[in-house]
């Protein structure tokens, strides 16, 4: 290898990823100073000096048909990020979720000689746990951000580091509440019920009419009441506008902030995800929905091992908050749930208790400085070779 300022490459193909490998990069700047950094990505990994040779955004996409409509550029990503890889033989090549497209980009890593770091596992214990084998062949270390994962990848003799959820460092809101309130223009003596239909479109398509059908019926059903929609800053406005006029309801809306946002809310109608699990964090009573393409549920109803879907349930190792999924997703169920948790006290009580054992099974934070430290042996390791 050469001896030269050493050179990371990081691939991420989702919001989320792009975040994750940003701050790991940043952290890496504090270990190793001169480093520089190469990938896949968007706006969080341009801002934080990595050089991105695709922008992630238009193939951010979930489900089979979805992956299907975009197989095309999906399929001259993974083209172009394999070629960089192999041309650029960088010392170290960090691979942020995205698991199908990473996993063939670590297989190639690895054929051409270049030591592969994946961070955030492919939920083996949730579905295909057959694939453990796999993966074990083309990483040189598997980091896992839940504790239990360990063990899975243990029990195969494949390398594997808990460094700990980056979200218990990054879930904390930038306002006061009361600013909050302030800045968004919602009376603190009325409740509020936020709306979080995910950022990818075709989430937005599917849930946020359904949000907006359950947001109608609770404005009929409750005196007063206020709502606010949580829009992704990656999402056309116009969409969000279309959509909204549409359904003859347009709640005020915040990009971004999202953890501002949280904070303000008494109830939480939210897409299965990453969001779920910030809102988890932050104690906020909710209901998970989610709707895929009828092929992509019938797919996951065969492979998924697990009765969840939501990470807060999964977490808990129980339902701790309701999941309308698919033909469940419907507005009159939304907006029961959402009722029942604005006006049974007890109800309410009992999710904010749970959702703080579930906080506390995540630890105290330092996910992103030990996923970095772990990056900077490895570097440290192939540069001694």
């Amino acid at each position: 290898m050469s001896q030269q300022a050493p050179l990371v490459m990081l691939v991420a193909g989702e919001a989320s990823g792009d975040r994750y490998a940003a701050d790991i990069f940043r952290e890496l700047q504090k270990i190793v100073p001169d480093i520089r950094g190469i990938g896949m990505g968007g706006q969080n990994m341009l801002e934080a000096g990595i050089e991105v040779c695709y922008d992630s955004t238009n193939i951010a996409v979930i489900g089979i048909g979805e992956i299907l409509k975009h197989f095309l550029e999906i399929k001259r990503a993974l083209k172009l990020v394999q070629k960089v890889v192999c041309e650029e033989q960088p010392d170290l090549l960090i691979c942020v979720d995205y698991k199908e497209f990473n996993f063939k980009l670590a297989r190639r890593a690895k054929s051409c000689g270049v030591k592969v770091l994946f961070y955030v596992s492919p939920q083996v214990w949730a579905w295909r746990p057959g694939r453990v084998k796999k993966y074990g062949e083309v990483v040189d270390m598997m980091a896992v951000i839940f504790p239990f994962e360990e063990s899975y990848y243990q029990e195969y003799d494949i390398p594997v580091s808990y460094v700990g959820h980056p979200l218990v460092d990054r879930v904390h809101p930038c306002l006061s509440r009361k600013m909050s309130f302030e800045q968004f223009g919602l009376d603190p003596s009325i409740p509020v019920v936020g709306l979080f239909p995910g950022s990818r479109g075709n989430e937005i398509s599917r849930l946020l009419p359904l949000m907006l059908d359950a947001a109608k019926i609770l404005q009929v059903r409750c005196d007063k009441l206020q709502f606010i929609l949580s829009q992704a800053p990656i999402l056309s406005d116009v969409a969000i506008t279309e959509i909204g006029e549409s359904k003859g309801i347009c709640p005020p809306t915040v990009k971004g902030q999202i953890y501002d946002v949280m904070q303000c809310c008494d109830a939480i109608m939210i897409a299965s995800g990453t969001a779920a699990l910030e809102a988890a964090l932050l104690g906020v009573p909710m209901v998970i929905t989610y709707r895929v393409t009828l092929l992509t549920y019938l797919i996951g109803k065969l492979l998924i091992n697990i009765p969840y879907i939501g990470l807060p349930n999964i977490l808990a190792g129980k339902m701790i908050v309701k999941e309308l999924i698919q033909n469940d997703a419907q507005p009159e169920k939304l907006a029961s749930e959402v009722e029942r948790i604005l006006k049974d006290s007890d109800y309410c009580d009992s999710i904010r208790g749970s959702l703080k054992t579930v906080k506390r099974k995540l630890g105290k934070g330092g996910g992103k400085r030990n996923i970095a430290a772990l990056a900077a042996k490895m570097l440290n390791d192939e540069r001694r070779l």
